[in-house]
């Protein structure tokens, strides 16, 4: 069994002579990023220019095509959403305090529609199509700016988030991430813990133990965090990892089921059909043709 990495409460300090931190990561410069769940306190903001991987925001698990543009609200748990199989050209994160420019600063009569944006966003939300596209070259432009007016169009780019239409909130059932520095990391235990024993079958006493609870009181803290059982939690993780070996992998289906953690391939084609609205073989012959 892979050692497990712990819960880590990532630390983020912005650059010199900035409000907030404004980072551009390469495939080609080979960048270390944890990939394991974390969680802090600031905002988070991330485009990914192009290719495709798996999201994994609170309870919310899917997996995306042609890049990606997240909002993440504070202490929301999440891993990074690009590797080295990712394919993308580039990818750009933004992450702020929420009282980055002082406590009252989002109060003001002005501001109300983005503490609104910044409210839904404990919930965590994405852009599609033409908006994820067109703001993606907004904050990529950023990198541009003196610190001044880069801290402008950050404010451009919350208001064009907020009033911007084509976008889903996840977690929608709701991500009660509780306040406490326990329930923090226990939380990221589990879902560190799914992250990488997936392909296995994980027992409820097993997880159980891993946060010192018993099995009724586990099932019930889990359902109040996350809206969800644990093992629907762990077999959508196995779908959105089914999805993206779907796009990725010269395999056969068969086999994506049981990389994906399935024993049984008739439940795996009914539980994807379900997750998807398509059939692994429909889903994997439209890939060439849809876009998000």
């Amino acid at each position: 069994m892979p050692l497990l990495q712990q819960p880590t409460l990532e630390k983020i300090d912005p650059v010199f002579g900035s409000s907030f931190s404004y980072r551009t990561y390469l495939p080609s410069m080979n960048q270390r990023k944890d990939s394991f769940w974390h969680y802090h306190p600031e905002i988070e903001i991330v485009y990914v220019n192009g290719g495709s991987g798996k999201r994994q925001i609170g309870s919310h698990i899917s997996y995306f095509r042609n890049g990606d543009l997240i909002l993440i609200g504070s202490n929301l748990p999440h891993c990074a959403f690009t590797d080295s199989l990712t394919e993308h050209k580039c990818e750009t994160v933004i992450q702020l305090k929420p009282d980055f420019l002082g406590e009252a600063f989002f109060g003001i009569t002005e501001m109300k529609g983005i503490r609104n944006l910044l409210d839904m966003a404990q919930k965590g939300i994405i852009y599609h199509g033409n908006t994820k596209r067109r703001i993606g070259k907004q904050i990529e432009g950023l990198s541009k700016k003196e610190n001044f007016e880069k801290l402008i169009g950050l404010l451009k780019i919350f208001r064009d988030l907020e009033t911007a239409e084509n976008h889903t909130v996840l977690n929608a059932q709701g991500f009660v991430l509780e306040t406490n520095l326990q329930d923090n990391n226990r939380i990221n235990i589990i879902f560190n813990f799914v992250k990488e024993e997936f392909k296995r079958p994980i027992s409820l006493d097993e997880i159980s133990e891993k946060v010192s609870m018993t099995n009724p009181a586990f099932c019930r803290y889990f359902k109040k965090i996350t809206g969800k059982t644990f093992t629907k939690f762990v077999n959508e993780y196995r779908l959105a990892h089914a999805a993206k070996l779907l796009h990725e992998e010269q395999m056969s289906i068969t086999d994506v089921c049981y990389e994906s953690g399935f024993n049984n391939f008739s439940h795996f084609n009914k539980e994807f059909k379900k997750f998807t609205g398509k059939s692994p073989t429909v889903y994997r012959n439209e890939l060439k043709y849809m876009m998000t």
